[in-house]
């Protein structure tokens, strides 16, 4: 298991930039697969961004690709999620997930069963 507490959520105008950051605890955090989800008010938990253990290969939400980059620092047990360009549709809470069995690659289009470990969310505001 990882514990995960994620930063850096705020309210921000459309067209402006915030960086995540998810602070992991536990020694294995670099064999695990992470990923970053959101929650929109009324809406499901969907995914945003995930990178790989081994060799930091990145997938990403069609809604976000070009805008939104994930990457990861192992030696600070960190996972960062770079968001340029917001929308308002980017309103939501923001959480950073581990995937929940080590050494797994992160799939193309991942489910939220498939992440165990989660942090309890940050809150981004776009406003138009």
């Amino acid at each position: 298991q990882v514990q995960l507490v994620e930063s850096g959520g705020g309210l921000v105008q459309a067209g402006g930039s915030l960086r995540l950051s998810c602070a992991a605890s536990g020694r294995t955090f670099s064999s695990y697969g992470m990923g970053w989800f959101r929650q929109a008010p009324g809406k499901e938990r969907e995914f945003v961004a995930g990178i790989n253990w081994h060799d930091g290969s990145t997938v990403y939400a069609d809604s976000v690709k070009g805008r939104f980059t994930i990457s990861r620092d192992n030696a600070k047990v960190t996972v960062y999620l770079q968001m340029n360009s917001l929308k308002p549709d980017d309103t939501a809470v923001y959480y950073c997930a581990a995937h929940s069995v080590r050494w797994t690659i992160v799939p193309t289009h991942p489910k939220i069963a498939d992440f165990g470990s989660w942090g309890q969310g940050t809150q981004v505001t776009v406003s138009s």
